[in-house]
């Protein structure tokens, strides 16, 4: 079997992997050169894949990278892997599934199987996806070619669980689809779990990543209430953990982040207006979600006063720039939500990241595209007004900065709470 996989991120690049140490051949598309160019050179640009791990790949003479979409035809199954982010106006944007389909179907032949892995809402493989492919092709789906839904379920920094191990959903277009889907997979993941359509395997990702949404907005709106009520939220969580069912704990944070949970439950919402539904759980966790940074910077503001001071020509450094802790992806971090609100206030701001060297290009944060991360010192730290805890990454240094900075806001619980320079937030 010949697997092909579009989109080579965070994504599309462990999957190439397991399929190569299954014993397929795996071809790689991305039309983004530099990274072609890299993986050809046996180098990753993705931390939990190492430069080894694309060297064991290359070397077993199974894997091969191409920005060539002509190539496509050459799989017997084409894994879509691609971004589906939301627009200005908070709509699914799927320009990214849309115009893979077209490049695929100008080069699909019969008898090839199509899987969508990148998370949208329900349906979309069955309006969006077949239509293209049967319209650019003149194929027919079911028949002369196959079509199924995955969803991905990647979760970068985490050890206890894989690519290979990570249970897969796989929901067909029609049986055969689903069989040959299945057939695929197992090449690969130790636990495929077909559903009855693709429809469900599509609602089964919303679900997940709409629950984890609601929860972390119910401790977050807490975390705000318990503040005023002079209230450890981590030591409540903590109390109620201890409980050995009906409670799973969620932590609050800055805001959300990654390309799933602040992203992922608005595709239902949007979907749901189809319907005339309201779906405001949803809705009013996205609100609240939204909210804690303007809720970070207030903190930010407090630690100040304390010294005398404003937000207004103060220099703060943001200590993590990634989305969650020990992961190189700034995707949709609230770091730079927090960075610009700070700056619009009249702040001079710098960051340290040991996983982000250097920020890289974003859709909404052009501008600090190629900003440097800094170097913990004594020295540097006593510079600063206020440090800011954005991620709790575990390499940063954080007995120097709780025996350097001048105030500390920490939005992650890795600070003493009983020092009188640190403020929860």
């Amino acid at each position: 079997m010949i697997v092909g996989i579009l989109g080579l991120g965070y994504v599309g690049l462990p999957l190439c992997r397991e399929f190569v140490r299954g014993g397929c051949e795996v071809v790689g598309f991305d039309i983004d050169e530099s990274k072609v160019e890299q993986l050809q050179k046996s180098k990753s640009y993705i931390k939990h894949i190492s430069d080894a791990s694309v060297a064991e790949m290359i070397s077993s003479g199974r894997f091969s990278v191409t920005s060539d979409m002509k190539m496509l035809a050459q799989p017997d199954a084409i894994l879509i892997t691609v971004p589906t982010p939301l627009n200005t106006m908070r709509e699914p944007d799927l320009s990214y599934v849309e115009n893979s389909c077209r490049v695929i179907a100008r080069n699909l032949r019969k008898g090839q199987l199509i899987v969508l892995e990148s998370t949208t809402y329900p349906a979309t493989t069955k309006e969006v996806v077949k239509p293209i492919l049967e319209q650019v092709s003149g194929l027919v789906c079911g028949k002369d070619f196959y079509l199924a839904y995955s969803p991905e379920r990647e979760d970068p920094g985490r050890e206890d669980f894989t690519t290979k191990t990570i249970p897969k959903v796989i929901g067909g277009i029609n049986e055969e689809s689903l069989r040959r889907a299945i057939e695929c997979y197992q090449k690969a993941v130790d636990h495929p779990v077909p559903v009855g359509s693709c429809e469900v395997a599509e609602a089964s990702k919303i679900l997940e990543n709409t629950y984890r949404c609601v929860n972390i907005a119910l401790v977050n709106e807490l975390k705000v209430l318990f503040d005023r009520m002079n209230i450890d939220v981590w030591e409540v969580i903590k109390a109620a953990e201890t409980k050995p069912f009906g409670f799973t704990p969620f932590y609050p944070g800055p805001g959300l982040g990654g390309h799933c949970i602040p992203i992922d439950p608005f595709y239902l919402s949007w979907k749901a207006r189809e319907y005339d539904l309201s779906t405001r759980f949803i809705e009013l966790s996205g609100e609240v979600n939204c909210s804690m940074p303007d809720y970070v910077v207030s903190k930010v503001a407090d630690a100040l006063n304390a010294h005398c001071k404003s937000i207004n020509k103060s220099n703060i450094l943001i200590v993590g720039l990634a989305y969650k802790k020990n992961v190189d992806d700034c995707r949709e971090s609230p770091s730079f939500r927090l960075w610009e609100l700070l700056e619009e206030k009249g702040a001079k701001i710098d960051y340290h990241d040991p996983f982000v060297p250097v920020i890289p290009m974003t859709r909404e944060h052009k501008k600090l595209a190629g900003r440097e991360s800094l170097m913990l010192s004594s020295d540097m730290l006593n510079n600063y007004d206020c440090v800011l805890i954005s991620t709790d990454h575990d390499q940063v240094d954080y007995e120097m900065i709780t025996e350097h900075a001048i105030s500390i806001v920490d939005t992650r619980n890795v600070m003493n709470s009983s020092d009188k320079k640190v403020l929860k937030a």
